[in-house]
C-alpha cells in the first residue's frame, strides 16, 4: 500500500493515505457487518492548514445571555420602577374605592371584644398561610431562612387579596425571591406549590360544606341544591384522588409544557391539606364571629367559600362588592339571620381586619425588604453552607 501526496495552495506538501483493508475485503466494499453506507476509508488525520471558509475560520459565537448585554441593567431597573409604580397606583385606587366612613361607622357599632376576636383570627389565618411557601422551600430545596420565606408569603398574600393574583401571588413573590437570589424556575415551582396547597384545602372544605350543608341559592343562580351537592362530592373526590396519587402512584414525575413536576409523598400531601383546611376554617371562624353567632358556623363557612370563588371569577380587585352581594343574597331571609345592614356591617368589618389592616402591614414590610434586600441575600448565602453541612451530617 502506498501513500500519495498533494501540494496545497500554500506550497506545503500534505501526505495522506488509505488504511489497509482487512483480508478478503475489496476496495469499495463495506466492512463486514456494515451497510453500504459504511465508510471503507480510514484517514490517518485531517489535512493541516486552513479549513474551508477562510484561514483561521472558527465556529460562530454562542448566543449571549441577556444578563451580559450592556443595556440589561437599565432594563431591569426600568422594570422594577414600573412594578413599584403599579403597586403604588393600585394602593391608591384601592384606598379610594373604600367607603371609609361606612367602615368606621360599622366598626364603631361592634363590641370591641368581637372585633378583637375577629382580628386575632385574621392574624392566625395569615400566619397559617405564611407557612405555605415553607412547603415550597422543602420541595425545591432552596436555602432562604424560614422567617424570610414566611415574610415573603405574608406580603404576597396580603397584596393578592387586595390587588389580585398577578400582582400579589405571582408578582410579589417573583420580585422578592429573585431579589434574594432564587432562579425564576425555582420561584415558579414555589408559586405553584403554594397555590396547590391553598386550593386543596378549599376543595375539601367547600366540598364537604356543599354536600352536607348546602346553602339555599337564589333562583337567579340556576343551580339547585342537588347540583350543589354533586359539585361538592366532585370536589372531595378530586382531593381524594390527589392523596391517592401521592400515596400509591409508581410514577413520581410528570412533564407539563417542558416543566418537570415531582409528585410529593403522602406526608407532604397530608401536611398541605391540614394547613390549607386550617386556614380556610379560621377564615370562616372570623366571619362567624363577626356575624355574632346569628348564623351557624357551617353556613357562614360555606357562604364565605362561595364568595371567595365569586370574587376570583369577577376579576374585581379584592372582589369589592362581590363578597357583600354573595353574603346578602345567601343569608338574607334565612332563619335567625341579621338584617341587611347588619350583614353589610359584618362584611365591612371582615374586610377591615382581614384585607386592609394586613395590607398596610405588608406594604411597610415590603418596603423594608426592598431596602434590605442585599443584606438579606448575604445572610441567606452565609447560612447556606451551614445548612448543607447539617444536611450531610450522619
Amino acid at each position: 500500500m502506498t501513500a500519495s501526496a498533494s501540494r496545497g495552495n500554500d506550497g506545503r506538501v500534505r501526505e495522506f493515505g488509505l488504511a489497509p483493508l482487512p483480508a478478503g475485503q475489496r476496495r469499495g466494499e463495506a466492512p463486514h457487518g456494515e451497510g453500504p453506507g459504511g465508510p471503507p476509508i480510514a484517514w490517518r488525520g485531517p489535512p493541516s492548514g486552513p479549513q474551508p471558509g477562510g484561514e483561521g475560520a472558527s465556529a460562530p459565537p454562542a448566543h449571549r445571555p441577556l444578563r451580559t448585554r450592556p443595556w440589561w441593567p437599565w432594563a431591569r431597573r426600568g422594570a422594577v420602577l414600573v412594578f413599584l409604580l403599579l403597586v403604588a397606583v393600585l394602593l391608591v385606587q384601592q384606598a379610594r374605592a373604600v367607603e371609609w366612613a361606612e367602615v368606621f361607622t360599622a366598626m364603631r357599632a361592634y363590641p370591641w371584644a368581637v372585633l378583637a376576636a375577629a382580628a386575632a383570627l385574621a392574624a392566625l389565618s395569615h400566619g397559617i398561610y405564611a407557612t405555605f411557601d415553607l412547603i415550597g422551600r422543602h420541595y425545591t430545596g432552596h436555602r432562604l431562612p424560614a422567617a424570610t420565606v414566611m415574610a415573603i408569603t405574608f406580603v404576597s398574600y396580603a397584596f393578592n387579596l387586595n390587588m389580585g393574583t398577578i400582582v400579589g401571588a405571582v408578582g410579589m413573590r417573583a420580585r422578592l425571591y429573585t431579589r434574594l437570589g432564587l432562579k425564576a424556575a425555582t420561584v415558579t415551582r414555589i408559586v405553584g406549590t403554594s397555590m396547590l396547597t391553598n386550593w386543596l384545602g378549599y376543595c375539601l372544605l367547600a366540598g364537604l360544606a356543599f354536600a352536607a350543608w348546602p346553602p339555599v341559592l337564589p333562583e337567579g343562580w340556576h343551580l339547585g341544591g342537588l347540583a350543589l351537592r354533586a359539585v361538592g362530592a366532585g370536589m372531595v373526590g378530586l382531593v381524594l384522588a390527589y392523596g391517592a396519587m401521592c400515596a400509591f402512584s409508581t410514577r413520581r414525575e410528570f412533564h407539563v409544557r417542558g416543566h418537570a413536576i415531582d409528585l410529593p409523598g403522602w406526608r407532604v400531601a397530608l401536611l398541605q391539606l391540614l394547613l390549607s383546611c386550617s386556614n380556610w376554617a379560621v377564615m370562616g371562624a372570623a366571619m362567624f364571629v363577626l356575624l355574632q353567632g346569628q348564623v351557624p358556623y357551617p353556613l357562614a363557612l360555606g357562604v364565605l367559600l362561595i364568595g371567595a370563588v365569586a370574587g376570583l371569577l369577577s376579576r374585581v380587585p379584592a372582589g369589592l362588592g362581590v363578597l357583600e352581594s354573595v353574603v346578602v343574597a345567601l343569608l338574607m331571609g334565612t332563619q335567625g339571620s341579621p338584617s341587611r345592614n347588619a350583614l353589610l356591617a359584618a362584611v365591612l368589618c371582615y374586610r377591615a381586619v382581614y384585607y386592609w389592616i394586613p395590607l398596610g402591614v405588608a406594604a411597610v414590610l415590603y418596603l423594608g425588604m426592598e431596602a434590605n434586600a442585599r443584606k438579606l441575600r448575604a445572610g441567606a448565602a452565609a447560612q447556606a453552607p451551614a445548612a448543607d453541612a447539617r444536611g450531610r451530617r450522619p
